[in-house]
C-alpha cells in the first residue's frame, strides 16, 4: 500500500500539525507550535504515537498534537532480515503497548484477532511469533498513523526559536532545507546504524546483514558458490542459517574469532534485566555498577546465539561431516585479514588466529554481521547542542524520563528513545522496554506542559 508523504511543499499534512502560513520567514512563529515531533518513525515512536493517542481516549482536542518524519519511503523495521522462520527473540506481550495499557487497541492480541489468527496463534503455543509476522504487525499498527507521518523526509536540522524574553520556546524542524513544522518537544528515535570494522566499505559484493535479503536479489543466479559471513552473534548465525538452507549447492562459511558461537543467557532470573523496574535499578546506580551490570549481563543481548539454532547447525555441520560433503564451514579463531574485488565476486583473506595459516576464499559474496550502533544524537541537534549537558564521556546527560539536561534557557523538551544505554541500561533501545517508555515521555511531556 502506498502512503501519503508530508510534504513541506505542499498541503498534505498531518491534520493535526502545524503548517506555517505561505510566504513567513524562518524565525515567524505562525501557528501554534505542535506538542511533539519525532524524528524518525520505528517501532520506539510507533510506540509513543500510540501512546500519545491513548492518552486522548479518542476525544476530539485531548490528544496531544504530534507529527514524525521518516527517511524511509515507506514503514519498515529490519526489512532485510525477514527470514523465513526467524523468530522473535522477546515475548509477543511485549509489544507496542501491552506492558503500559494491557487493554490497548494497538496489542499485538488485537492484531491477531483483526487478522483472524487468534484462535490459531494461541494453539500454536508459542510467545514468540516469526519476524515476518511481528512486522506485519508493526505495520498494521503505523498504518493507523499515516496522516501523521512524513516519509520519505529527512530531518536536516533542528533550530532553537527564542520568545519575547529570550528562551527557547520551541523548535524548529527543518527537512532537506525546508521548514517543515514547530514542536515544543522533540523526540529524537533513531533506531540504530549498521555498523561495518574500520575501512571496510559496502559495495555490490560485501553487505551488511542488515540488506542481506535486498542484496541478495542483486546476485547473479548461477553463481551461488561460496559465501563468507563474518561475526559470531545471532545476525551472523541466522544468515548463515538462511544461506545454507536457500543455497544448496553453495558453501557456506562462518568466521569468527571465538572458538565458537555463545549461547544466549534467557533465563528467568537474567531476563529480569530488561524489566521496566530494572530501569529504576540501573539509572540510580552508581557508574562502576552500571559498568559492571553491561558486563555481566551483554550475554542477555551481545555477541550471541538461541541454544536452539547453535544446536541446529552444529547437527547439519555433524551430518555433512559424515557424509563427506562439508558444505558448511565453521571457521573459528579467526578474522578477516582483508580482501579484494574479482570477476563474480570477492577474495576473501582469512587468518587462523591460533596457528598462523592463511586461506583465500573466492566468494560470491561477504557479509558482515557486525552489529548496530546507536547514532550519536548530538549530531541531529544542529544549535540546540550548545543547550544541552554532556558528561565527562561526551555523551549527553539524560533525566530519568529520558529528556536531556539542558540549560534553563531552553524550555522545550528534547527525549531519546535510543542512546541511553549508559544512563537507562541495557533496554535502551530494545523492544523489550518499548511500551513502558514511550508512556514515560508522555508522562513527562504533559508534566512539563502543567509546569
Amino acid at each position: 500500500m502506498s502512503r501519503p508523504r508530508m510534504d513541506p511543499r505542499s498541503d498534505r499534512w498531518p491534520e493535526n500539525a502545524t503548517r506555517p502560513p505561505a510566504g513567513s520567514g524562518p524565525r515567524d512563529h505562525g501557528k501554534d507550535p505542535l506538542d511533539v515531533i519525532g524524528i524518525g518513525f520505528g517501532p520506539s515512536n510507533l510506540a509513543l504515537a500510540i501512546a500519545l493517542r491513548e492518552h486522548g481516549g479518542g476525544v476530539p482536542g485531548r490528544e496531544p498534537t504530534s507529527a514524525f518524519a521518516e527517511q524511509q519511503q515507506t514503514f519498515g523495521w529490519h526489512r532485510g532480515m525477514l527470514l523465513d522462520g526467524a523468530t522473535m527473540q522477546v515475548s509477543f506481550l511485549k509489544d507496542l503497548a501491552t506492558l503500559r495499557n494491557p487493554t490497548s487497541a494497538f496489542s499485538f492480541l488485537n492484531y491477531l484477532h483483526a487478522r483472524g489468527r487468534l484462535v490459531d496463534f494461541i494453539n500454536h503455543k508459542t510467545l514468540f511469533p516469526t519476524r515476518v509476522e511481528f512486522h506485519d504487525y508493526l505495520t498494521w499498527a503505523a498504518e493507523r498513523f499515516t496522516a501523521q507521518v512524513a516519509y520519505g523526509t529527512r530531518v536536516t536540522d533542528l533550530r532553537p526559536v527564542k520568545g519575547d524574553g529570550g528562551d527557547v520556546v520551541a523548535v524548529e524542524v527543518i527537512a532537506d532545507g525546508e521548514l517543515l513544522g514547530r514542536a515544543r518537544n522533540i523526540v529524537l528515535g533513531l533506531g540504530l546504524r549498521p555498523y561495518l570494522p574500520e575501512g571496510v566499505h559496502a559495495s555490490e559484493r560485501v553487505w551488511h546483514n542488515g540488506d542481506l535479503l535486498t542484496r541478495l536479489r542483486t546476485l547473479p543466479v548461477l553463481t551461488h558458490r561460496r559465501f563468507a559471513v563474518v561475526g559470531a552473534g545471532q545476525s551472523a548465525a541466522e544468515v548463515v542459517d538462511h544461506l545454507h538452507r536457500a543455497y544448496p549447492d553453495a558453501e557456506v562459511c562462518a568466521v569468527f574469532s571465538r572458538y565458537g558461537y555463545s549461547p544466549a543467557d534467557d533465563s528467568a532470573f537474567a531476563n529480569r534485566i530488561f524489566d521496566p523496574s530494572a530501569v529504576d535499578d540501573f539509572y540510580t546506580a552508581p557508574d562502576e555498577v552500571k559498568a559492571s551490570l553491561l558486563s555481566y549481563h551483554g550475554n542477555t543481548n551481545y555477541s550471541v546465539v538461541d541454544i536452539d539454532l547453535i544446536d541446529e547447525l552444529y547437527r547439519r555441520s555433524y551430518q555433512e561431516n559424515v557424509a563427506g560433503a562439508q558444505r558448511l564451514r565453521i571457521l573459528n579463531t579467526s578474522r578477516v585479514e582483508g580482501f579484494d574485488r574479482v570477476p563474480d565476486g570477492v577474495r576473501v583473506r582469512v587468518d587462523r588466529l591460533t596457528t598462523g595459516e592463511r586461506v583465500a576464499l573466492e566468494c560470491d559474496a561477504l557479509i558482515f554481521a557486525t552489529g548496530y550502533r546507536p547514532p550519536d544524537p548530538l549530531d541531529v541537534l544542529g544549535e540546540l547542542t550548545a543547550f544541552c549537558h554532556i558528561d565527562e564521556r561526551g555523551l549527553p546527560k539524560v533525566g530519568r524520563d529520558y529528556r536531556i539536561v539542558t540549560d534553563p534557557a531552553l524550555k522545550c523538551g528534547i527525549y531519546l528513545q535510543g542512546g541511553t544505554e549508559h544512563t537507562h541500561g541495557l533496554s535502551s533501545s530494545l523492544l523489550s522496554n518499548a511500551a513502558v517508555r514511550a508512556g514515560e515521555i508522555v508522562r513527562s511531556i504533559l508534566a512539563h506542559r502543567a509546569g
